[in-house]
Formats: structure tokens, C-alpha cells, sequence
């Protein structure tokens, strides 16, 4: 493919990406996937240069551009070099015409950094959120330990005791311990979420909103696969994930429920007030991702995110049924909005005068209400919002 043709492949890959995202479809690594399935013919270099322009161009807009062509061209103010390859080449996007759109620079919608803005996300730290992910893995302890661990590149260290990063964009699922699963891969942020569990070997523990059981996994390791740990969630699709997983990890105490959503008790009710922890990794706006999913914050509106709110009161209120006189809960939510985060945990507090905020110790990380925040800036991680509270006896 030529410069030209690489950038115009860009630019259709972002009309689907900003359809997508008004409409509620495929994720842009869906859609860049899709493309290069489709055309064969690009090489892997193609296919990276192309991958690397759609999502530049996807970061640097904060509205939602009118098309793709007007995404592109907002690159233009900070790469000049592009200019040249809109000249109406074969392949080639045409000529820029006097008078049409350009798409505007900035980090979100503006509603959005409104939001971001009253959760004293400004400046820098919410620019972050459009920065690179790294690649962080979890050395499964139920396999490995990170100091005897031997691998392709040796990552760097990091503040949990079996947390490695590396490069985004490193082929760990590639390597032998990945397969063996010897190694997950896991944000640093997630682990440091699941250490705030404080989950025991012989513990009774629910994940409660497992997904694919990255969380699960985790705790699986820490409980020493000794105890009961129910992984359950609604949707069907991404918790028929997890076994998969768990066999390549070992894990071997894990039990899952498929819910119901509106009549989880109905699959939970001999759990009722049984379980020493609950994790509640609550559905969000995913926030705290923009690093891997920059055109999430297209997709995120108004009612969206008060949808969002209401779910993580009522996921609040389920976990409190579940956990047993002298166990605790633990509120996650991959965003860095208050909506979503301490004003959450803070009403579920106030609506449940019988527990008691329980400060978790974690590593990294600010303290944000009555629970901890883990940025993107100031830690490295993906954005969390973690909190713990405890139910006395």
C-alpha cells in the first residue's frame, strides 16, 4: 500500500468506527480486525501503519467528528507531513476542499469533560486517558512465582509482588507460560483491585459481575484454590469464557452462575448472607480504558451513564445480601467519574447505616471519598475506582 492508500483505508475505518459508536456497534479493534480480514492483500506493516493512523486520529478528536475524512484531516495541524497525501493519488483520499469539516482537538465530548472535570479530572491527567496502554501480566502463583519465572523478555517490576509490564504490543500470548498458564495478562490496576479483597484461602467468595473472570482468576491464585469461589454473571457469552481459563490457570475451586438479570437472587439465594467477601467489578462506562478503547468516549452519553449509576446501586445492594455478619464488599468500577465511584459507594453507605467504610491498603493510588483512585497519570494503571466496606458481626 502506498502512504496515500494506507491513509484512506484510515479514513474508512473511522466512518465505521463513528457509526459504530453512535449506534451502539462494534468496538474499533472489531472493526480495524473486520478490515484487515477483509483485505488480504495489505502486509503486516500496512496493516499496523493503518491500525496506528485510525487510532491516532481517535484520540486526537474530543467531539464526535462528522466522518472519518474530517477525523484524519485533524491530524493534519500536528503531523504536517500527512498534507501531502491527500493529492487525489489512486487509493488516495482526494484533495482538501475550502470549507470542509475538520474535526476538533480535544480529549472527550465536552459534557464529558465536564464530568471529568467535577471528579478533578483536568489538565494532564485527563489528556492521559488518550495516552498508550502498556501490557501488564499477572504471574499466576498457582503455577509460577515471578522471581524463578523464566521468559522472552524479562518486563519490568511492579509495586504487586507478581505484577510484570511490558511493551504494548508484546506477543505474551505467544510464549509458552502464557499458554501454560503460568502468566495472565491483567492491568496492574485490576490486580491492585483484587488485592483490596484481602480474599483467604478457605474463604467463601463471589465475583459477582465475573464477565470473562480476569478478576476471578486472580482471586483463585490468592485463595490458593482452597475455599468456594462463585464466579456468576448475565451474560452468557463472556462468562462461558472463564472455564477455558481457569483449566489453562489451574484453578480448580471456581463455580459459575449464570444470572438472571432483575432475578439474580433466584440464582444466589443459597448464598445469602454465606459469603466471607464479594467483589463487585460493576458494569461502567469504561472510563479508566480509554488508554485500549480511546473511541469508548464516543459512545458514552448522558443516559448511559445514569443507566450505569442506577445498575451499581442495585449490584450494590444484591452484594450486601450475600455477605455473611463479619465479611466485606468490595466496589470496583473502571472509571475515574464520581457518578460512578465515590458518590456510588458513598449513597450505598448512607442507604445501609450497618456497615462501615473499610479503607483498603493499596500500593498506589489516591484516596477519593471513602475509597481509592488509580489514574492513568499518577499511577500507570488503567483508571479505578476501588472501595471496601465492612459488615460487623
Amino acid at each position: 500500500m502506498t502512504p496515500a492508500a494506507r491513509v484512506q483505508a484510515a479514513i474508512d475505518i473511522l466512518d465505521r468506527v463513528i457509526e459504530a459508536a453512535k449506534g451502539q456497534g462494534a468496538p474499533a479493534d472489531r472493526i480495524i480486525a473486520e478490515w484487515a480480514k477483509a483485505n488480504r492483500y495489505a502486509g503486516s506493516k500496512d496493516r499496523r501503519a493503518v491500525r496506528e493512523l485510525a487510532y491516532d486520529a481517535i484520540r486526537h478528536c474530543g467531539e464526535v467528528p462528522a466522518n472519518g475524512r474530517a477525523a484524519m484531516l485533524a491530524l493534519l495541524a500536528r503531523d504536517e507531513t500527512l498534507a501531502v497525501l491527500f493529492d487525489g493519488s489512486k487509493y488516495g483520499p482526494g484533495p482538501r476542499q475550502e470549507g470542509e469539516p475538520v474535526a476538533e482537538a480535544g480529549v472527550a465530548p465536552a459534557w464529558l469533560m465536564e464530568r471529568l472535570a467535577a471528579s478533578d479530572i483536568e489538565g494532564d491527567e485527563a489528556a492521559a486517558l488518550m495516552s498508550r496502554a502498556p501490557l501488564d501480566v499477572r504471574v499466576n502463583t498457582l503455577k509460577a512465582e515471578r522471581d524463578a519465572l523464566e521468559l522472552p523478555e524479562p518486563g519490568e517490576a511492579l509495586a504487586l509482588s507478581q505484577a510484570l509490564r511490558f511493551d504494548g504490543g508484546t506477543p505474551v500470548e505467544q510464549w509458552d507460560a502464557y499458554r501454560e498458564g503460568r502468566i495472565e495478562v491483567q492491568d496492574h490496576g485490576s490486580q491492585i483491585a483484587c488485592s483490596a479483597a484481602r480474599v483467604l484461602p478457605g474463604e467463601t467468595v463471589i465475583d459477582l459481575c465475573a464477565g470473562a473472570g480476569g478478576k476471578t482468576l486472580a482471586l483463585a491464585a490468592a485463595m490458593e484454590n482452597r475455599g468456594r469461589l462463585i464466579a456468576s454473571d448475565t451474560d452468557r457469552r463472556r462468562l462461558s469464557q472463564l472455564a477455558p481459563r481457569a483449566q489453562r490457570a489451574g484453578a480448580t475451586i471456581i463455580e459459575e452462575r449464570l444470572l438472571d438479570p432483575g432475578k439474580e437472587m433466584a440464582a444466589l439465594g443459597d448464598l445469602e448472607a454465606q459469603a466471607d467477601c464479594v467483589l463487585i467489578d460493576a458494569p461502567c462506562s469504561g472510563v479508566g480504558t480509554w488508554r485500549r478503547k480511546p473511541e469508548a468516549k464516543w459512545r458514552l452519553t448522558p443516559d448511559r451513564l445514569a443507566r450505569f449509576a442506577a445498575t451499581q446501586d442495585n449490584l450494590l445492594s444484591l452484594g450486601a445480601k450475600l455477605v455473611k455478619p463479619g465479611g466485606r464488599l468490595v466496589f470496583v468500577t473502571c472509571s475515574l467519574l464520581d457518578d460512578e465511584g465515590a458518590d456510588r459507594f458513598a449513597a450505598f453507605l448512607q442507604g445501609h447505616e450497618t456497615w462501615r467504610g473499610d479503607a483498603p491498603d493499596l500500593p498506589l493510588g489516591r484516596a477519593r471519598g471513602q475509597g481509592f483512585r488509580l489514574s492513568p497519570f499518577h499511577d500507570g494503571t488503567d483508571g479505578f475506582f476501588v472501595a471496601r466496606a465492612h459488615l460487623p458481626c
